[in-house]
């Protein structure tokens, strides 16, 4: 599936099982809560911190689908195709990190 693809299913979706988009401000609350989620599986898994029983069901994929498809409503209600987000991103770190990083002693 590509970028495009992605964001004209999530739209369908919306339109027809989801009635319309949140509005912008509740989506980026939703986000936030979708990240906290994420934090709390990779805390739980990569970091220090032990599962709780009601962690215990969650799945890593879940909680990154999720995070994702916030991030494509919001494109989707601001009129931001990804695709080109992502393209012209990509651009500005190759201009900008083409060599930082390999120049850096701390990732050696």
């Amino acid at each position: 599936m590509t970028i495009k693809e992605a964001q004209d299913l999530v739209d369908a979706w919306i339109h027809k099982a989801g009635v319309r988009y949140f509005n912008e401000m509740t989506n980026l609350a939703v986000l936030t809560e979708e990240v906290g989620e994420l934090a709390r599986i990779m805390v739980r898994t990569y970091g220090e911190q032990s599962f709780k029983e009601s962690d215990r069901n969650r799945e890593l994929s879940e909680e990154i689908a999720d995070v994702l498809w916030v991030l494509i409503c919001i494109a989707n209600q601001t009129g931001v195709d990804l695709t080109d987000a992502l393209i012209a991103n990509l651009e500005k770190k190759n201009l900008r990190d083409g060599t930082r990083h390999k120049e850096n002693k701390k990732l050696r």
